[in-house]
């Protein structure tokens, strides 16, 4: 059995620090093949989408994907996110969180309010 990687569990540990102390838990995606985002708001092939409960319905963190349902310009919408792609996550209230190397999955592992961050996260990278 192939080990499953940290970066899940770290973006899960890190929402619900957010969470936990009252902050808005942000990713940030570099978009790719498998991603369904909405594209409108993708600029430089990269999104930030605001994961917390207030914003999103039915958000599911697993090992290989966050999916979740959004209103996006009043019209809902199923996002769907391969870990592979986020690039960081972080609360948008002070920036503290994490960066990762997003990277383009093999293949799409399972089935299936855009806003900018108040302020620069501060990150730190893990390979």
């Amino acid at each position: 059995m192939a080990e499953i990687p940290t970066k899940p569990y770290l973006l899960r540990a890190i929402h619900e620090w957010c969470t936990d102390n009252g902050y808005t838990p942000y990713i940030a995606v570099k978009v790719g093949t498998f991603a369904r985002v909405p594209m409108q708001y993708v600029r430089d092939g990269q999104i930030v989408l605001d994961i917390s409960y207030d914003a999103t319905s039915g958000l599911n963190m697993s090992n290989t994907a966050i999916q979740f349902k959004a209103r996006f310009g009043g019209i809902p919408q199923d996002i769907y996110i391969p870990v592979e792609n986020i690039a960081a996550i972080y609360a948008s209230e002070n920036g503290q969180g994490m960066g990762f190397e997003p990277s383009e999955p093999k293949s799409g592992t399972e089935t299936a309010p855009v806003e900018k961050p108040a302020k620069k996260p501060t990150l730190t990278r893990i390979k």
